[in-house]
């Protein structure tokens, strides 16, 4: 669900990726502030909210935080359907893990709003010594997909509220909301 109101917006952003990615770590550090060294799996998906001021507007994300496992795969169209953006969070530890963003990528690209605003997040960047995937590797296939991308650390705090702000920044996420605004008035007034 996307509302606009004057200089407010609420945009639905849903993050998606592998267990053990560290979706859940980057939403409690953006929305709390804190790390937990050992976070326990999400089952189905948790909801949080975090208001952003930028440039001279309020954005309200409210953010599903789904899970991982394979089994609840299933589940996630109930929740990146209507979302004005997404984050696709990958281990830079794993290759599995970047190869199945990827595999979310297209998913959203096929079946999620086609002029979602969506962010690719290389997390675990304090892993460095462990690294598997390159950034200029994530670096391309995200221009190639026409998506942000940001390498973040949810235990440093490294680019994670700076994902979350270039969203929010995105000229893309106003049209968006605009598109899902007249989606929704088209379809209340049927």
């Amino acid at each position: 669900m996307a509302t606009i109101g004057h200089n407010n917006l609420n945009a639905k952003l849903v993050l998606l990726g592998d267990m053990g990615a560290g979706k859940s770590s980057l939403v409690l550090r953006f929305v709390k502030g804190q790390f937990l060294e050992f976070q326990e799996s999400t089952i189905g998906a948790a909801f949080f909210s975090q208001t952003l001021a930028v440039n001279d507007a309020t954005v309200k994300f409210e953010i599903w935080d789904t899970a991982g496992q394979e089994r609840y795969h299933s589940l996630a169209p109930m929740y990146y359907r209507g979302a004005a953006a997404a984050i696709i969070v990958y281990d830079i530890t794993s290759s599995d893990s970047f190869t199945r963003a990827k595999k979310w990528v297209q998913e959203l690209q096929k079946q999620g709003n086609p002029n979602m605003v969506m962010a690719l997040a290389g997390n675990k960047a304090d892993l460095e010594d462990k690294r598997k995937v390159t950034a200029e590797e994530a670096r391309v296939y995200a221009e190639e997909n026409g998506l942000f991308f940001m390498e973040t650390s949810a235990k440093t705090a490294s680019n994670v509220n700076d994902i979350f702000y270039e969203i929010g920044l995105s000229p893309f996420l106003f049209y968006v909301l605009g598109c899902l605004m007249s989606i929704l008035f088209s379809s209340s007034s049927n």
